[in-house]
């Protein structure tokens, strides 16, 4: 249809773009101030106007490509979210494992420290006891030692005591005398030394536990069960009695009075201060 024919038929004339459209082009409808213009094609019969299914199956298909992407998106990031998730689970499995180990490597130690309190424990016990053993078989050798040394000490003062009661006179015999007591004191110091003491009880009151009694002597000016004479000393080695003083007791005297508790005396605290009263002066004089 030609221009002639468009205005004789009252329409208005299409743009026409430069260049003659050739047999078989389709032209794409442009929206230009909200007029929409179908395309048209040439095909010798005229202009055929572009149908709306074609631009609703345009938007379907994008609309279907946009779900298409948004679901493949949502595939991987479920897949990469199980991936994660798979991780996860497996660290939190190696995490448990190690978690189970350490607890038992804790017990473990824990155990190992008790039984070494308990080997610690033993050991010292042990030494303590060896230790003891030790001091007691030294103790039992050193007593059977002195035990076999006091019968000599008691011949020696038995010796003195009869040379002093029957030749008094004899001068030459007395400075033997006092050597023998020389020797004997001498015996006596060196025993000392061991824990040794002797247990000389005259006038003291009788204690069975340390005396042993071989007669009773009635005695009215004497406290009742007092000791009158001694006959052998006893002897004492670290606190342990090991052999008693035969005596004999008194009988028929007043009783002896119980002794009084000691009593504290403010002497100490008097005392006391008086030196520190003196230390000032003191001080004052050196200065």
């Amino acid at each position: 249809m030609s221009v002639a024919d468009e205005k004789r038929e009252g329409t208005a004339p299409s743009a026409v773009p430069q260049g003659s459209p050739e047999e078989g082009d389709v032209r794409v409808p442009i929206d230009a101030g909200g007029d929409t213009k179908a395309a048209t094609a040439d095909d010798g019969a005229g202009v055929v106007e572009a149908e709306p299914a074609d631009v609703d199956d345009e938007r379907a298909r994008v609309e279907a490509a946009i779900r298409a992407g948004e679901q493949a998106a949502e595939d991987d990031f479920k897949a990469d979210a199980d991936k994660v998730r798979a991780e996860r689970d497996e660290l939190q499995r190696q995490l448990d494992s190690v978690a189970d180990d350490i607890a038992a490597a804790k017990k473990q130690a824990a155990d190992s420290a008790e039984r070494l309190v308990r080997l610690q424990a033993d050991w010292d016990n042990y030494r303590r006891r060896t230790a003891a053993e030790r001091l007691a078989e030294r103790e039992r050798a050193a007593e059977k030692l002195v035990l076999n040394l006091l019968p000599i000490l008691d011949d020696m003062e038995r010796a003195s005591e009869h040379a002093v009661q029957n030749n008094a006179d004899d001068a030459n015999l007395m400075q033997f005398v006092e050597g023998v007591n020389a020797v004997h004191d001498k015996m006596l110091g060196v025993l000392g030394k061991e824990g040794v003491e002797v247990i000389d009880p005259a006038g003291e009151a009788f204690d069975p536990l340390v005396h042993q009694a071989v007669g009773r002597v009635e005695d009215g000016e004497a406290y009742d069960e007092s000791i009158a004479q001694v006959y052998q000393k006893g002897y004492a080695m670290g606190g342990k009695v090991i052999r008693n003083a035969m005596v004999t007791v008194t009988y028929g005297g007043p009783k002896r009075p119980a002794p009084e508790p000691a009593e504290e005396s403010p002497e100490g605290s008097v005392a006391s201060g008086t030196d520190e009263a003196s230390d000032p002066g003191t001080t004052e004089d050196e200065e």
